[in-house]
């Protein structure tokens, strides 16, 4: 039996910064982790960014073992005895420990259906499996137009492959961007070479000869070397609702990222419902600046910090020569305010309640102003135009 003071359930960044925070209030306790994936913890952003860009691969690690960690690859946690607190791998190791953290990310959604081949993107191994199929002139279908989808079917076109992407909604990341702005990113992916095709529901994925047949819902056949899906993650939920921890699409946690009234059981990362006091809501958040602070934030408490998450994340993205932060809550559903140095080149979006209360602001080609940005959600007020035009300064 493998001994911890500290079990990290997952691989990912959030597990590999739950682990820093442990080390920055508990030098010599011991702590295991349990990866799923056969490679080391590593950034993730880089999969959709910089290694499509030439970036050195060699830099993504997070060198997670130099903290004196005990790292497991390729394996997966199958139960957990809170009683006895010990955990049971899929290799058949049993971890004991004191303090336990559920860092275990999601499962890229897949099509129902769709073969083995179809790059369902997310992990190291996904972006190794794309590259290989990424030469110049192969036709290649993305099927999703969101945050994935697009970042991936931009990186696909500088490589210059043939794209095509294929999504329900009007525009690209039209769940996020208001209309027009969406509309705009639909002509520019167009002018970059990629074949945008709104409206269209993918109903499955076939084998056709050496390549594919993508079919939407209208019966639209597109043939492909390649597809590749950016469809969202299922959080990995299932070792929480076998112990009948609180799940509610994401383990539920306190602001210390506490499961469940214990001190013992944790979440952190895209996994884990936290709440969110600046909008008096519960969030569940999938992206890098969330994993890393919460799971540090979040490993300190295992080690007794007692610090309370108070972090509004923020995210980001590079379309071509198009690029935004964003902080706070990104719902197209909600009325805008929008102020732009030039139209839906340079400018600036808030998302506001019925009170004209900032819910979160979209930054589009605007850099450095996510801080003045979160203090505005914080404040609560009605935003004056003066403050929007502020963040264009």
């Amino acid at each position: 039996m493998a001994r911890y003071r500290y079990l990290i359930v997952g691989g990912g960044m959030a597990g590999d910064a739950a682990a820093r925070g442990i080390r920055d209030h508990d030098q010599d306790g011991t702590i295991g982790l349990v990866a799923a994936e056969r490679d080391p913890p590593y950034s993730r952003p880089p999969l959709s960014k910089g290694l499509w860009a030439g970036g050195d691969e060699a830099k993504i690690w997070r060198d997670t073992a130099n903290l004196g960690v005990d790292v497991h690859l390729g394996r997966r946690v199958t139960s957990i005895d809170l009683s006895a607190r010990t955990a049971l791998d899929d290799a058949g190791t049993t971890h004991s420990f004191e303090r336990l953290l559920l860092a275990t990310g999601g499962e890229a959604r897949r099509l129902p259906g769709a073969p083995p081949a179809v790059v369902a993107f997310r992990t190291l191994e996904d972006y190794r499996r794309l590259r290989a199929a990424a030469v110049p002139g192969a036709k290649i279908a993305v099927v999703g137009g969101g945050f994935i989808g697009s970042e991936i079917a931009a990186a696909l076109a500088t490589a210059r492959c043939r794209v095509t992407m294929l999504f329900p909604e009007d525009g690209i990341g039209a769940r996020l961007f208001p209309s027009a702005l969406s509309a705009f990113v639909n002509d520019v992916y167009r002018e970059r070479g990629v074949e945008v095709r709104p409206n269209e529901l993918v109903t499955a994925i076939e084998t056709s000869g050496d390549g594919f047949r993508v079919v939407s819902e209208d019966g639209v056949a597109i043939e492909a070397d390649a597809v590749v899906t950016g469809l969202g993650i299922t959080p990995a939920t299932e070792l929480a609702e076998a112990l009948g921890l609180p799940v509610d699409d994401g383990i539920v946690v306190d602001a210390y990222g506490r499961v469940g009234g214990r001190d013992d059981v944790f979440a952190a990362g895209d996994v884990a419902r936290f709440p969110v006091a600046a909008l008096g809501r519960t969030m569940r958040v999938e992206h890098e600046d969330h994993a890393n602070t919460h799971g540090r934030v979040v490993g300190a408490n295992m080690a007794g910090a007692g610090i309370a998450y108070d972090h509004l994340p923020f995210f980001y993205s590079d379309l071509f020569d198009l690029g935004y932060e964003a902080v706070g809550e990104l719902d197209a559903r909600l009325a805008t305010l929008e102020e732009w140095v030039e139209p839906y080149r340079k400018g600036v979006v808030a998302y506001v309640d019925a009170d004209g209360r900032p819910r979160g602001f979209l930054l589009w080609d605007v850099w450095g102003k996510v801080d003045p940005a979160r203090a505005l959600i914080q404040a609560g007020e009605p935003l004056a135009v003066e403050s929007l035009r502020a963040l264009l300064d």
